[in-house]
């Protein structure tokens, strides 16, 4: 396709144009890192595993599409300004400009089947290769994934006996929960998904939030919790949070009083994943694919070329 083709195939959603998706270079490099990383994955994996290659070579029911060109497409989506994942692949993945660099795309049917294939990948490459450095200062949240309105709760068969209605500053939702450690410069370095009931200041998830990381992390008051404060401070990482209406007021050094007041980083971080990545909806009809939806999300927010950071 050249500079005219993809000119000429300029893809506008609210009057917003989307360069991503025309920049063919930006395309090509996200296809080859994927690559990179899901030829090393199954060379490993294949290495750890029993052999089981059937008589028969090829399956019969053998995608057109390699688990790289799947990720890609999907990492794509959330960055290409659309809501609905049906209107993309239609229009941009098999009438529109990345056309070209799919040409054997199947239906869309057919793809969403394929999703699943991809979502211990999609897990996998967002921890081993797009989370952000270990720099010694952090800031911690959580944010709500709502598998439904709260009107439809009853009525909810696709997330039954997995979602947890659970309670925010905001109110209560069904769903679940995201929690997100990044760093001073907007990377993400830590990411855990549970379900909705689970508290911010649970002993057993800030352990596992913050494992292996030193230095100094910032939250909100609901991660208020001293027997946890106290294991991570002996771990290395001090763990700073403002202090509830009911609480005696302590000393903080000014220093941490200003990191303190640039935690609204992270919430323009979840702004973001939810607005621009799209990491939240309910019309998913497969926990399966609303996880992988979570995940490539995460992944495309790592693909942007400006992220919040503490010194904007």
């Amino acid at each position: 396709m050249n500079n005219q083709q993809l000119q000429a195939s300029f893809i506008r959603y609210k009057g917003n144009t989307f360069p991503m998706l025309l920049n063919p270079l930006r395309l090509i490099e996200m296809y080859c890192q994927v690559d990179d990383f899901v030829a090393s994955f199954e060379r490993y994996i294949g290495t750890s595993l029993i052999d089981s290659v059937s008589e028969s070579p090829h399956s019969v029911n053998e995608p057109c599409l390699s688990h790289s060109e799947i990720m890609t497409i999907e990492i794509m989506y959330h960055l290409s300004g659309y809501k609905c994942f049906e209107y993309y692949y239609h229009q941009v993945v098999e009438a529109g400009c990345l056309r070209a660099y799919f040409p054997k795309a199947p239906s869309y049917s057919w793809f969403v089947q394929l999703k699943p294939r991809i979502l211990p990948l999609m897990v996998m490459y967002l921890q081993c290769c797009r989370l952000g450095m270990l720099c010694g200062l952090y800031y911690a949240d959580s944010t709500t994934i709502k598998a439904c309105n709260n009107r439809r709760i009853h009525s909810n068969k696709v997330f039954k006996g997995l979602a947890e209605r659970g309670k925010t500053s905001t109110g209560w939702f069904f769903g679940f929960k995201l929690f997100l450690v990044v760093n001073a410069f907007g990377e993400i370095v830590k990411v855990m998904f549970t379900k909705g009931n689970v508290a911010d200041n649970n002993i057993g998830t800030m352990l596992k939030l913050f494992e292996k990381l030193r230095g100094l992390a910032f939250a909100d008051k609901g991660f208020i919790n001293q027997k946890a404060f106290d294991s991570l401070f002996k771990n290395g990482l001090k763990l700073v949070t403002g202090i509830k209406s009911n609480m005696k007021n302590k000393l903080m050094p000014m220093n941490h009083k200003l990191l303190l007041k640039k935690r609204g980083m992270i919430e323009s971080v979840n702004d973001i994943l939810k607005t621009v990545c799209d990491i939240e909806h309910t019309r998913h009809r497969s926990p399966i694919n609303a996880v992988l939806n979570v995940f490539a999300g995460l992944c495309a927010y790592t693909f942007l070329e400006r992220l919040p950071s503490i010194f904007n």
